[in-house]
């Protein structure tokens, strides 16, 4: 117990010594703002932010907070398994997992995961409450600040070499030690111009990492990759689709780049067969995707055996307890507002970046995901 709560204001401690704690009602607030600009990647543009707060309520007059997408398919499958929890024990993060998480009746990966992940972070935060700590301090506890990498670097309207410079210089100028970039969209030719750009810009001591969201066919990615070599880049994301696992494997025997890949993948399973090709150096689950909380502290385990590093994508408010947990967390993803219009304003306890390109995790319990409702409100779609 924190010892700066005082013992008569713990109405949870006294409601959870009386007996088993019971989930009384779940609910979800779905979201969606436009992006000022559209922005590409590799393969996909996009034009909003979009976003689902997962709302679980317990008779211990605590209330866990989870996240994931009001994406079609997702909506579904989390409203069918939310029904299913009221009533039981919210404690049980195990049990209610391998519960929702039937490859016969709702499917092994995809939206069903994704909808199993928003719940199982809910449940986790709901457990970090009960025990009036951080979930990081409950999970073990590793690290207080965390590094972090700008993810920016995509193609937009307008944006030539000298735009994207002024860009990602910014991002060195906030503190970052670690910015991303976007390729896979334009001629090999032209990326590795841009690549080229991007590390003039931001000097050689800042990690460059390059993304290509899946863009490529390996002889591609190997051929873009021996041409960006010097330069340096810290790594190379998602060369190939996530299940070309030969492709991976070819790419890794002809660079020097470590991969990077991981955030389409989906549980143990999936990260176990990733991790045996041995060809990938990072890995970047989504725990808003694979599996919540549950599964990432497995997966991230896997990885530490391996001797393989965690880079999670996404929604860094969802990963920051997660990554000061384990020692084999390497960098934080990290999205400005030049890429998402509501960063910093989506959740209660967001931390800022500091003046050495790291983040420090909120000292309140839980998972910190409970959101900026004021803030939210003009772009409730649900």
């Amino acid at each position: 117990m924190n010892p700066k709560v005082k013992t008569g204001k713990s109405k949870i401690e006294t409601n959870a010594n009386k007996g088993a704690v019971k989930i009384t009602r779940v609910s979800t607030a779905n979201y969606e703002w436009k992006r000022a600009r559209p922005i590409q990647n590799g393969l996909h543009t996009y034009t909003t932010s979009d976003l689902s707060v997962v709302k679980i309520e317990t008779d211990a007059g605590v209330t866990g907070y989870g996240v994931g997408r009001p994406r079609p398919g997702e909506k579904e499958f989390r409203a069918t398994f939310l029904e299913t929890l009221v009533g039981q024990d919210p404690t049980m993060t195990e049990a209610i997992w391998s519960k929702l998480w039937s490859p016969k009746m709702s499917g092994r990966r995809g939206y069903e995961t994704r909808a199993l992940s928003s719940i199982d972070l809910a449940l986790w935060d709901i457990k970090a409450k009960l025990a009036n700590m951080p979930l990081y301090r409950m999970l073990g506890g590793y690290r207080q600040r965390i590094p972090i990498y700008i993810a920016g670097g995509y193609y937009t309207e307008g944006k030539g070499h000298k735009e994207l410079q002024k860009e990602v210089a910014s991002y060195v100028a906030l503190g970052a030690k670690a910015v991303k970039m976007k390729i896979g969209a334009v001629s090999i030719k032209e990326d590795v111009a841009r690549i080229k750009a991007v590390r003039q810009a931001i000097g050689p001591d800042t990690k460059l990492l390059m993304d290509a969201n899946c863009a490529y066919r390996y002889y591609d990615a190997i051929q873009l990759s021996h041409r960006a070599e010097e330069y340096e880049p810290f790594w190379f994301e998602e060369a190939v689709q996530p299940d070309d696992y030969e492709g991976f494997k070819k790419i890794a025997a002809a660079t020097s780049i470590p991969l990077a890949t991981g955030e389409n993948e989906y549980t143990k399973h999936g990260f176990r067969d990733l991790i045996a090709t041995q060809a990938i150096a990072i890995l970047n689950p989504d725990a808003r995707y694979m599996g919540g909380v549950t599964e990432f502290m497995k997966v991230a385990g896997m990885a530490q055996a391996h001797g393989l590093d965690i880079c999670p994508h996404g929604d860094q408010q969802a990963h920051l307890h997660l990554l000061a947990a384990i020692p084999n967390a390497r960098l934080l993803e990290f999205y400005p507002k030049e890429v998402n219009a509501m960063a910093g304003q989506i959740y209660l306890h967001s931390p800022k970046l500091n003046a050495d390109g790291t983040v420090t995790v909120p000292e309140v319990p839980g998972i910190g995901l409970d959101p900026n409702e004021k803030a939210l409100a003009p772009y409730r779609i649900g």
